[in-house]
């Protein structure tokens, strides 16, 4: 059984998995916030990030977080673009760019090595009808 503090309201709860350190309580508040925050950009698509932080009670850290996640995408004609974490690109959603993950994708499938064809086996030599010797 793990038992923890809520990083949030500092309860103790049974952790099962999920976002670490928060109690379910907690969860749900910040699923319904993330739930606002959306229909907030859908209905405000040229709003900046403190913008939406201000009008929403949430951080600019926790809107950055969904967005590095891929739960908030933002439209190509908005504003908003946070940088690749690779290259530094501007990008509307996730940690890396097209092209990073498409390098990183074909640098995973070359270092992962491929599987050689076994060798047939050897023949034994044929000595069934020779003498053999045992040494000593």
């Amino acid at each position: 059984m793990d038992v923890r503090n809520c990083r949030t309201c500092g309860r103790l709860f049974n952790y099962i998995g999920g976002p670490p350190n928060m109690c379910p309580a907690c969860r749900d508040e910040l699923e319904k916030k993330f739930q606002v925050v959306k229909e907030y950009i859908r209905d405000n698509p040229k709003a900046s990030i403190q913008q939406i932080s201000d009008d929403n009670e949430v951080t600019t850290n926790q809107i950055l977080q969904w967005i590095r996640e891929e739960r908030l995408q933002f439209t190509d004609d908005s504003d908003i673009g946070i940088e690749c974490e690779n290259c530094g690109a501007t990008i509307k959603t996730g940690r890396f760019c097209e092209n990073c993950k498409n390098t990183m994708a074909s640098n995973l499938s070359s270092a992962i090595e491929k599987p050689k064809e076994p060798e047939p086996p050897k023949k034994k030599p044929e000595n069934k009808n020779k003498m053999r010797f045992l040494e000593k």
